[in-house]
């Protein structure tokens, strides 16, 4: 069985009338993978009440940010920047999905099982004291953070395919040696960071900015050239995907041209490169390719029977 974290109440993360990181994500997905033939194969896991949660968000998180989220939800919500909106129920939504993060975590260390969370908000653009491009925690730095108080656990990677520089996760990672953080990102694009001059304290970072119109091919030569070698000589006891899908060709909030099958792909690498890894939802805002590509990515887990 392949565990899905995932909540109802990730719904409940309100942003507004015509806004694309909206419930209807959560909802296209989850239709869809109860729509295949592998369906039975998938065990949906509520995510676990912690009662030391705020504690393992405020290692990354000052006290002051995470309270001043709860303050905004409090008095029914607002926005922490342009772009990312709060509503009365989305501090406690953004607690649930760290948690979701922090159980796919536990069950690669306890168990050696992959898994996907599926839930919001994303968390890849927060930063330590500031949240921003539709993010409220980190929540893939968060779940390295907890990963690194395993006993089994001493290197922890982060691989984002997000189609947008995860800018929060890098600043938050970059600074300890037992992180690596690689990054294949359109540029230009929001939010400007991640040159391949960034490359993080350790020599733990690397950045794969690509130009708009980026093809299936490009992607897989760069991943193959850079991405593979640059993962496998970090030697992770636990890769973390920021699985972001905005980097289809029918997602107008970017100019690459993926596919859905190219993220097939993309996954049996990682499992190539260490069977110990989890994935998590990050962007990808037109539905259909979307949904279709959160398929692919299970697809190498799954037992297909002739």
């Amino acid at each position: 069985m392949f565990p899905i974290l995932y909540a109802e109440a990730f719904l409940d993360h309100r942003t507004g009338a015509y806004h694309p990181e909206r419930p209807d994500r959560l909802r296209a997905i989850v239709q869809r993978l109860n729509a295949q033939p592998w369906a039975e194969q998938l065990h949906w896991q509520l995510p676990s009440d912690r009662p030391e949660l705020l504690n393992l968000i405020m290692q990354v998180h000052p006290r002051d940010y995470v309270e001043s989220i709860k303050r905004i939800a409090s008095r029914g919500g607002g926005r922490i920047d342009m772009d990312t909106s709060i509503s009365a129920s989305s501090y406690d939504v953004a607690l649930l999905a760290v948690s979701a993060w922090l159980d796919a975590v536990d069950l690669v260390v306890h168990q050696g099982q992959p898994s996907f969370v599926l839930a919001r908000p994303p968390g890849h653009h927060a930063e330590r004291d500031r949240g921003m491009g539709f993010c409220i925690f980190s929540n893939a730095a968060i779940a390295a953070h907890y990963a690194l108080k395993q006993f089994t656990i001493d290197r922890v990677a982060v691989l984002d395919w997000d189609v947008h520089h995860g800018n929060g996760t890098q600043a938050i990672l970059e600074t300890h040696p037992q992180f690596a953080y690689c990054s294949l990102h359109e540029s230009p694009n929001y939010p400007g960071t991640g040159s391949n001059s960034e490359t993080g304290y350790y020599q733990n970072v690397l950045n794969l900015p690509l130009p708009p119109n980026t093809t299936s091919e490009t992607y897989r030569q760069v991943f193959q050239e850079q991405v593979i070698p640059f993962l496998s000589n970090f030697r992770p006891d636990l890769l973390i995907i920021s699985a972001g899908y905005d980097g289809t060709k029918a997602d107008s909030i970017s100019q690459m041209l993926l596919q859905p099958e190219d993220y097939q792909q993309l996954s049996q690498w990682c499992l190539e490169i260490t069977p110990h890894l989890m994935f998590g939802l990050e962007g990808g805002y037109d539905l259909d390719s979307l949904s279709q590509s959160v398929v692919k990515t299970l697809e190498p887990f799954m037992v297909v029977n002739p």
